[in-house]
Parts: C-alpha cells; structure tokens; sequence
C-alpha cells in the first residue's frame, strides 16, 4: 500500500498481522520524547515487529545494532490485539508529511484501525508549572477517552508537519486521532517528558506500564539518539522543518 505523486516523496506500509483497532505513534521530531515513549513502551508491553514503513524520494537512515540493520519506521503489536505501536526514526519534513498521512489513513481504513494516538515533545521554553502533558485532540477522540481525565486542552497554537497533517486529515475522517503533549527540554532524550507521555497514556488507556525502569533504558539508548539527533539538525537546515507549536 503506497501513496505517492510525482516528485514526491512516497510511503509504503506492510504489515504481516492486522493491527489492533488503537495505534499509538511516536516520531522523530526535536526532543525526541515521543519516540522515546513509544521505543519504551515497546519493551514493557512485550510487543514484537509485526511490520514496516519504506519510503522513496526522501532522504532516508538505516538504524542498524551489533551489525544488523532496522526498517526506520516499524509497527509492534502482541497476540491480545489490543495496541499497535508505529516506532519511526526516519524524520520526516513539512514538505513530506502530507504523503506519509494519507498513507498511513490509507492504511488505517483498509485494517479496521480506529484511532491514532500521538505522543510528542514541543521544544518550546517553560517554566516548572507547565511540565504536565496536554492535548489537541478531534472531537470523536476528545469523547472517548479524554472527557473524564486531568488531562489539559492546548491552548491556541498550531501544530505542524506529520502530527498537524494526521490531525487535520482526522477532522474529515471517521479516526479518531489525537496528540499527547508535553514540553520537552534540548537535552536528548528528555526522560522526563517521556515519563509524563507515559504516565498520561497509562490513565487515558488504563493501561498497566512499569516506568521504573525508564531512566536505565534512556541511558542506554543516549548515544544513539544523540546521534540521530545530530542527523535532525543537519536535515532542519537543509529544509528548514523543524515541527514548531507555540502555546
């Protein structure tokens, strides 16, 4: 299943089991919480790759560990069926996020899935008060699961890139679709906008998530994502895409 037009990029889904009606994603933007959240809760639900997501047209990264290469972008689910996790490390530009949503919608419609959940870092200054997570969320996904928790609005703002192209395509579509946010600091990765993203999703989706372990796992995967860090900054330069969010 493939989405492109000319001299664009394009995205290709294959997936060996049908995914869980719920997928929650994490992507490569600055701060990397999300991916950070998502790579974690990988681990700690026990999921195992069940597909992958290769592009054409779009400057691309092999991630590879103890001589073996990756897919950038993969998808992790468990035999209960109950979540999908979409895992992406390839960032992916303003100009290209478009393509890779309407993929991906694409290929929620055909596979039952019936709501995206986002988790994402902002890269914004904020005082201590604002280190909670919130949300922008459509309607549909705002009544069924948002209405009886803590969790706060975003205030007025814009999103950008992959997150405002899935969230804006939701508007018009029957998945529901909704960002978890949570002020990230430069320092990659943020452990501690990852814990919130986790903490929130174990309430909105009553799920049981040991955190505990968190900190050892950041540690651990640091270096890597610094470097990818490094790669981000070099791809923002080139096409100035850095996803942006003022509150």
């Amino acid at each position: 299943m493939a989405v492109e037009q000319p001299n664009q990029a394009s995205f290709e889904i294959t997936h060996e089991k049908a995914p869980s009606e719920s997928v929650i994603a994490g992507f490569s933007s600055f701060g990397l919480a999300g991916l950070t959240a998502v790579d974690y809760l990988t681990d700690q639900l026990g999921l195992s790759q069940t597909g992958h997501i290769t592009t054409r047209k779009l400057p691309s990264i092999t991630p590879f560990e103890n001589g073996t290469p990756r897919h950038h972008t993969r998808l992790f689910s468990r035999p209960e069926g109950d979540v999908t996790v979409l895992v992406n490390e390839l960032f992916v530009p303003v100009w290209a996020a478009d393509s890779l949503s309407e993929a991906v919608l694409e290929w929620a419609d055909a596979s039952g899935v019936q709501e995206i959940t986002i988790l994402s870092g902002v890269p914004v200054p904020h005082g201590p008060e604002q280190h909670r997570t919130y949300y922008v969320a459509t309607e549909d996904y705002q009544a069924a699961h948002l209405q009886d928790t803590n969790v706060e609005p975003m205030g007025s703002g814009f999103l950008d890139g992959v997150n405002a192209s899935l969230i804006g395509q939701g508007i018009d579509s029957p998945l529901r679709v909704g960002v978890l946010l949570t002020p990230a600091h430069a320092q990659v990765p943020d452990v501690e906008a990852a814990l919130r993203l986790i903490d929130t999703l174990k309430h909105v989706f009553d799920i049981d998530i040991d955190t505990s372990a968190l900190e050892g796992f950041a540690a651990e995967i640091e270096q890597y994502y610094r470097e990818l860090a490094a790669r981000l900054e070099d791809v923002d330069r080139d096409h100035v895409a850095e996803d942006r969010m003022f509150m």
